[in-house]
């Protein structure tokens, strides 16, 4: 199911291993808090295929998760950081919120990314 909306990604994450996501994504803001839709490909990378989120996320988030996916990918920074956040994830033991939290910034990665594609 490719997502519309906020809400029906929100759905999907809900539906999903989303405190994995969360511990991903908290990691990433901590240690690049400017950086939301590097953020925003840590919470969304395991919904399913990488297509779904590009319409919506835009085409950084994509190919964030579809690198993340893929290890033969060619790696620059962003991807490692990823990776390097989705492994720590898996053994970190805090508490890093619910998914209301980033309905904000999800709603304004996806606003960035439908006027840019105006623009386009």
């Amino acid at each position: 199911m490719e997502p519309r909306s906020v809400e029906e990604l929100m759905d999907l994450l809900y539906a999903g291993r989303h405190q994995h996501a969360l511990r991903t994504a908290a990691l990433l803001r901590r240690s690049r808090p400017a950086d939301k839709e590097l953020q925003v490909a840590g919470l969304v990378q395991d919904i399913g295929a990488p297509e779904a989120v590009r319409s919506l996320l835009g085409e950084r988030v994509f190919r964030l998760v579809r690198g993340e996916r893929d290890p033969a990918a060619p790696a620059d920074d962003d991807l490692l950081r990823l990776r390097q956040a989705d492994a720590e994830s898996r053994t970190a033991g805090f508490d890093a919120g619910v998914l209301e939290d980033w309905r904000t910034v999800l709603e304004l990665v996806a606003a960035r990314n439908s006027r840019l594609g105006a623009v386009d």
